[in-house]
C-alpha cells in the first residue's frame, strides 16, 4: 500500500513540474530583414536616457517565415552592444513564443554570415587557382585541421581531458596529416614533422614552466571568465587551457618553418647530390636564419595586433612600466609570443639536422 501511495505522490510531483515546464517560453533564433524604421524616441529610464527605434521587419526563416512584425529596438548608447538598424539591413532576431501564443521579438545581432561565406569562397578559389593540385590538397588539410579542432580537441577538453596533452596529440595529428597530404610520405615530410613537433613541444614546455613560475591564471580574457562561471557543469583547468592555446597558436608558424627548411634542403641536395651532411645542414641553417627574422616578427605582430586597444589604453593613461609588465594579461601575451618564437627557432636546427641525416642515409642505403 505504501508503495502505491509513494507512486501516486511522485506522479503528482511530475505533473506539477510538467505544468511549470510547459509555462517556459519557447525561443527561436531566426534571420530577418528591416523593412522600415518607423520612428526614433528618447525615453528616460531611472537615471539614464535610452533611445528606442520603432522598426518594421520581416522574418526570413523558421516557423514565422515571411511574417511581418513591428518591433521596438532598445539602444543604450554603448556601440559595443547596440544594434542600430536602417532599412534593408539583415539581422538576427530572437523570438520568444509564450504559452498563450503571443510572441516577443528582439534584434540580437547583424546578420554577418552571408559575407563571411562569400569571403570563405573567395579564399578557397584563390587557393585552387594559384595552387592548382597543391591547392586542392591545401583545402583538404584545412578541412582536417578544422575537424581536428572542432570535433576532437574541443569536445575532449569539455569532457575533462587534460587540455595540454590533448592539444599536443591533436597538433601532432594535424601536422602529420597536413604534411603527408601536401608532400607525400617521404624524408621531407618526416623531417618537417619531427622539426615541427620538437618546436611546438619546446614552446609548450617553456610556456608551462614560465607561466607556472609567474603564476598566470589563464583568466585573462572575457571568454575565460565566462567559462569560469559555468564551472559547476564542466571541469576546466584554465592554466592548462592557456598553455594549450599557446601550443595551438604556435603550431601554424612552426609547421611553416619546418616544411620550408626540409623542402629547401631537399632541393639543394637534388641540385648538388655530392654535398655532405654537414654542408646540407649548413645550407638549411642559412635558409632558416633568413626565415627566422620574418617569422618571429609574424608571431610578435600577430599577438600585438590583437592587443592594440589595450596598448592604446596604456598609452593614454601612462601607467608605470612595473605595473604594465606585471599585469596578468600583459604577462600572458609576452609569454605567448616569446615561447612561440623560441619554439619556431628550435624547429630550424632540428629540422635541418634531421633532414640532412635522412637524405644522406637514404642515399647511402641505396
Amino acid at each position: 500500500m505504501k508503495k502505491y501511495i509513494l507512486l501516486i505522490i511522485l506522479a503528482l510531483f511530475a505533473s506539477v513540474f510538467n505544468v511549470y515546464a510547459d509555462e517556459e517560453p519557447i525561443m527561436y533564433t531566426e534571420k530577418a530583414v528591416i523593412l522600415e524604421v518607423e520612428g526614433i524616441e528618447n525615453i528616460e529610464f531611472e537615471d539614464y536616457e535610452m533611445e528606442q527605434q520603432y522598426v518594421k521587419l520581416k522574418i526570413l526563416s523558421g516557423k514565422y517565415n515571411n511574417k511581418t512584425l513591428d518591433v521596438i529596438n532598445n539602444l543604450s548608447g554603448n556601440p559595443a552592444y547596440d544594434i542600430r538598424v536602417k532599412a534593408n539591413d539583415k539581422v538576427v532576431v530572437v523570438i520568444e513564443e509564450q504559452v498563450n501564443g503571443d510572441i516577443d521579438v528582439f534584434i540580437s545581432e547583424y546578420l554577418r554570415q552571408d559575407y563571411i561565406l562569400y569571403l570563405s569562397i573567395i579564399f578557397i578559389l584563390f587557393i585552387l587557382v594559384v595552387g592548382k593540385q597543391k591547392g586542392v590538397k591545401s583545402v583538404i588539410t584545412l578541412t582536417i585541421t578544422l575537424f581536428g579542432v572542432v570535433k576532437i580537441l574541443l569536445p575532449l577538453v569539455l569532457k575533462g581531458f587534460n587540455p595540454i596533452i590533448t592539444t599536443i596529440c591533436v597538433s601532432i595529428g594535424i601536422t602529420g596529416a597536413t604534411l603527408f597530404i601536401i608532400s607525400g610520405v617521404n624524408t621531407k615530410s618526416i623531417s618537417a614533422i619531427i622539426g615541427t613537433t620538437g618546436g611546438v613541444l619546446t614552446s609548450g614546455i617553456l610556456a608551462y614552466y614560465v607561466g607556472s613560475k609567474i603564476k598566470l591564471t589563464g583568466l585573462n580574457s572575457e571568454e575565460a571568465i565566462m567559462l569560469s562561471t559555468i564551472g559547476d557543469s564542466i571541469n576546466l583547468d584554465f592554466k592548462s587551457l592557456l598553455f594549450s592555446g599557446i601550443i595551438m597558436g604556435a603550431l601554424g608558424a612552426v609547421m611553416d618553418v619546418g616544411m620550408s627548411i626540409a623542402s629547401s634542403i631537399e632541393e639543394i641536395h637534388k641540385a648538388n647530390p655530392s654535398l655532405s651532411k654537414k654542408e646540407l645542414f649548413a645550407s638549411g641553417m642559412n635558409v632558416g636564419r633568413d626565415i627566422m627574422g620574418t617569422m618571429t616578427n609574424t608571431l610578435i605582430l600577430a599577438y600585438t595586433g590583437s592587443s592594440i586597444p589595450l596598448l592604446l589604453l596604456f598609452m593614454y593613461y601612462e601607467p608605470s612600466i612595473v605595473k604594465i609588465l606585471n599585469l596578468d594579461i600583459i604577462a600572458t601575451e609576452i609569454v605567448r609570443s616569446l615561447s612561440g618564437s623560441i619554439g619556431l627557432i628550435v624547429a630550424i636546427p632540428l629540422t635541418a639536422l634531421v633532414s640532412s641525416m635522412l637524405i644522406k642515409n637514404k642515399k647511402e642505403s641505396k
